[in-house]
């Protein structure tokens, strides 16, 4: 894959991979990490329930991870004097580094933490768009090369952000999971693409975007190569579905032309949530893609959004309907959730 940015591989101190990506050449990339880490040990393992056969990952080295440090002591900030983190250079552009408390690791998957800018105070929405193009090919860049690794059937590239959502650092950043499975959600959507593919012999997500796009009242905005929209069937309460017109599998497909009007059309829909209340609104964004391995002609990349914050000062809960019997209630109707992020009030 053609890559715009400037890649360098290093190791931390504990032999954990570090990549720089730099969007000019140039940098001096050879600082050591000055830590005397021990080896990572972790205790991962899957399990199958064999109710619902479905995994569950079981990691309790995890309960020991950083969390919610002050801002001056933030692992993820550029290292300085007297204060090195998981990044030792002085300065960077966008990093990426192996999970030091990884919830997948070896046999069970990888576990990616991919930091946005070294500006500490900063957000995804308040990035400049040309940096936010940097964090789509370095989505695209991950996705490609964690695909290619023994045993990897799904690759995810995702944002927490809030605490409300259960962040623990709130340097802007987000992570990528690598799979030994094919998760349940994507499963899900690949079988409905599948089973649509086979009797139609079209494609399910090109069909629902044509049936937004020309009902038009839960469009937000639509580009030369994609259309924000929020679903007919959204679960939370702004969800904000980013589809490609193109059918296209997964991050890797996208063209130079597609990924710079990604960039900014992110930006804007991310500004869109952050304005809606009374702060920056808690949101999980996902990138379901194709597997490693199947499902790829049936397969359509979405970039979805899941905001979590339904009125001032209330949060979408997953409470007993939702976790309990896996069957969502929205209390926001799809059209008004749509009106307001177009900013009709």
């Amino acid at each position: 894959m053609d890559l715009s940015l400037t890649r360098t591989v290093t190791k931390l101190s504990d032999g954990r991979e570090l990549i720089y990506y730099d969007e000019t050449p140039g940098h001096d990339r050879s600082a050591p990490d000055r830590r005397d880490l021990p080896t990572v040990s972790t205790t991962s393992e899957l399990r199958r329930d064999p109710l619902t056969g479905e995994f569950t990952t079981v990691a309790g080295h995890r309960q020991d991870r950083t969390f919610l440090p002050a801002a001056d002591q933030c692992p993820l900030d550029p290292s300085r004097p007297g204060h090195p983190t998981e990044i030792p250079a002085a300065d960077y552009d966008v990093a990426v580094f192996e999970n030091r408390f990884p919830s997948l690791a070896g046999d069970t998957g990888r576990c990616e933490v991919v930091v946005f800018s070294s500006d500490h105070a900063s957000s995804f929405g308040s990035l400049p768009v040309a940096r936010i193009r940097s964090i789509v090919d370095v989505w695209a860049d991950r996705t490609a090369e964690l695909a290619q690794r023994s045993g990897v059937e799904y690759v995810y590239c995702f944002e927490n952000r809030g605490v409300e959502v259960g962040v623990t650092l709130h340097h802007p950043h987000g992570q990528i999971y690598a799979y030994t499975y094919v998760p349940p959600r994507m499963q899900k959507i690949l079988d409905v693409a599948i089973a649509y593919h086979e009797s139609t012999g079209g494609c399910v997500a090109c069909d629902a975007l044509a049936e937004e796009k020309a009902e038009g009242t839960r469009v937000i905005t639509v580009g030369e190569h994609f259309t924000a929209y929020v679903p007919h069937a959204g679960r939370w309460p702004f969800q904000v579905d980013i589809v490609p017109h193109r059918h296209v599998p997964d991050l890797p497909a996208l063209t130079a032309a597609e990924r710079d009007e990604l960039a900014a059309l992110g930006k804007d829909c991310v500004q869109r949530l952050d304005a809606l209340f009374d702060g920056p609104m808690p949101y999980i964004g996902s990138w379901y893609q194709a597997p490693v391995a199947t499902g790829r002609a049936e397969s359509h990349l979405r970039w979805q959004l899941a905001a979590l914050r339904r009125a001032p000062g209330k949060l979408k809960f997953l409470a007993g309907s939702e976790s309990g019997a896996g069957a969502f209630m929205n209390d926001i109707s799809p059209e008004r959730a749509a009106a307001m992020l177009r900013g009709e009030g």
